[in-house]
């Protein structure tokens, strides 16, 4: 037998189909589709800024502050199973050492911090866009005539079609 919720959907009738299909319209908004991508697209971004900060920025910081890598910033609170100065965290987690793995928490910070940076600048770029698509709007020079109801020119005093008295205030 199959999974007895979908028995169940196929079999419902009447509800089952229209929730499935309200179900489906909801899936393929374009809002959905377009978070999903965003999604997708976010996640591998977030990876690429995570290599460029482990393997790009900070060995130059590790070679100034005179660490080789980051990662291997590590306290250890209380020795593993094998005992000793541990050169690099593989090791104490390998000795099953506790740790406070200070280093990585600092790439991750930093990663985050250019992860944000990069969407505060995405979304600056998208608010200018739409502030130059947001054109004032332009002054009327057209009004109506009250009596006609046709269209005429906005300093007209007296309508041309029905040579009606329109005065100034006329909107």
């Amino acid at each position: 037998m199959g999974d007895p919720l979908i028995t169940d959907i196929q079999n419902s009738g009447k509800e089952g189909g229209i929730m499935f299909k309200e179900f489906k319209e909801f899936a393929m908004r374009g809002n959905v589709v377009d978070l999903a991508v965003g999604i997708i697209i976010g996640g591998a971004f977030g990876t690429i800024v995570k290599s460029m900060v482990s393997n790009v920025l900070m060995p130059p910081i590790g070679l100034l502050i005179g660490c080789v890598d980051f990662t291997n910033l590590f306290a250890v609170l209380k020795a593993g199973t094998k005992a000793g100065p541990y050169v690099a965290l593989a090791d104490a987690q390998t000795a099953c050492a506790v740790t406070v793995n200070y280093g990585v928490f600092l790439n991750t910070v930093i990663t985050f911090i250019i992860v944000s940076f990069a969407v505060f600048m995405v979304i600056k770029g998208i608010n200018n866009l739409r502030h130059e698509e947001e054109a004032p709007a332009e002054e009327p020079t057209t009004k109506e005539c009250s009596f006609c109801f046709t269209t005429i020119a906005i300093q007209a005093t007296r309508c041309p079609n029905c040579t009606s008295e329109l005065g100034t205030a006329q909107a």
